[in-house]
């Protein structure tokens, strides 16, 4: 039998620039982690088990990190699952809740990064050994290999394959980097706050074609952090003002679609985060038309639209006309990355999924200030990683 699971707790750091703060790793999750407890009004004492997000840190650093919260020896777990991994956290904390393990649970994402764009493999080795080599191979194939970074290459190609096969346009890449760099004007904790038109993100810096800077997430230094309990825990400690449930979560990796094709944009993950929005809908009883508000990975541009696709916002193809429409902004259908997303709001790896948790709770309890999406009820994470993985959650105020 299983129990319902709930997050009645947040907690985030601002996002930063890497070397732009004094802090080291423990320091972030420090912050996140109290503010989470702080925000649910539960000791760290009450704590059963943490489940630990990271991709650069050394191993047991999560352990590290939970011990500037408290010594008392509970299990740790430390997850990496490239820029899957603060969901990936948050859904081990999840079924740790509802098999009936523990009833309250912290999920804790954190990652101090270096300056300068992301390699291939995420820190993994160079590219004959790294985990994503045949993701790359797929993209060689087809595109050959440049000199610019990595991932900005397999994703614009991605968005190169995206204009061929269904006309999206430059300025419709553009203007999702234009609506979140708008976003973000808005949230204190995002690493970038400046707005910029369409023209300006066009005319920036390119990375890799179509792709320019302001199209792109940046490396980060930050955490977030939830607390998740069992309905007998919100119960028990009358939390049921706080308390936002987890309705329905799913995590998929590649299949024989991810390569058949040859295609980047099935290489980047569209086929597992359709996947993993199918099986969150079944799970929830919740579909796309149930969801007020999204905070999605938008790594680059292109992920954006590909990923309106996947969750079922539009047809194949109608991504770059969905954005140019505004149905993705306040006023629209849905309000996407309400946060500023990874591209504005700032991309720590393994802190992203749980900001993207903590910014829907806000959302969900009307605590979200000038960002506020109004009579916003439903919210859907999804967040990927390059090797692959793909989580989508729907989150539902109690």
């Amino acid at each position: 039998m299983t129990t319902k699971a709930y997050v009645v707790g947040v907690g985030m750091t601002r996002f930063e620039k890497p070397e732009t703060r004094d802090w080291q790793y423990w320091d972030m999750a420090k912050e996140a982690g109290t503010a989470a407890l702080a925000d649910a009004g539960v000791p760290y004492a009450r704590v059963e088990q943490a489940a630990v997000g990271y991709c650069f840190q050394a191993s047991t650093a999560g352990q590290r990190a939970v011990y500037e919260l408290g010594l008392t020896g509970i299990p740790v777990y430390n997850l990496n699952n490239n820029c899957a991994t603060g969901s990936t956290a948050l859904m081990t904390a999840r079924q740790f809740v509802e098999g009936g393990i523990a009833d309250c649970v912290l999920a804790l994402g954190f990652e101090k990064m270096a300056r300068g764009a992301l390699g291939g493999g995420s820190g993994a080795g160079d590219f004959k050994t790294s985990p994503v080599a045949r993701h790359y191979g797929i993209m060689a194939a087809a595109h050959g290999f440049e000199m610019s970074p990595p991932t900005a290459q397999i994703f614009g190609n991605a968005a190169r394959e995206h204009m061929e096969r269904y006309g999206t346009t430059e300025v419709q890449l553009a203007a999702v980097g234009a609506k979140n760099h708008q976003h973000s004007a808005n949230n204190p904790n995002a690493q970038f706050q400046d707005v910029y038109t369409v023209d300006e993100i066009l005319a920036a810096k390119t990375v890799h074609r179509p792709l320019t800077k302001l199209q792109c997430s940046p490396t980060s230094d930050g955490a977030a952090a939830a607390v998740v309990v069992s309905e007998r825990f919100v119960d028990e400690h009358g939390l049921r003002g706080r308390a936002v449930e987890i309705a329905g979560q799913a995590m998929t990796t590649d299949t024989e679609k991810s390569f058949a094709s040859g295609s980047c944009i099935d290489a980047v993950g569209r086929p597992m985060s359709r996947a993993a929005a199918r099986l969150a809908y079944e799970r929830s009883g919740l579909g796309i038309e149930d969801v007020d508000v999204v905070e999605l990975h938008d790594c680059f541009s292109i992920n954006e639209l590909l990923t309106y696709e996947a969750l079922g916002m539009c047809e194949e193809g109608a991504s770059g006309k969905l954005v140019q429409s505004g149905a993705t902004t306040y006023g629209g259908r849905w309000v996407v990355n309400p946060s500023g997303g990874l591209i504005s709001k700032g991309h720590p790896l393994g802190a992203t999924g749980l900001a993207q948790a903590a910014e829907l709770v806000w959302q969900l309890r009307g605590e979200a200030g000038p960002r506020q999406v109004a009579g916003a009820r439903v919210g859907l994470a999804h967040n990927i990683g390059l090797g692959g993985a793909a989580v989508v959650t729907l989150l539902r105020k109690a």
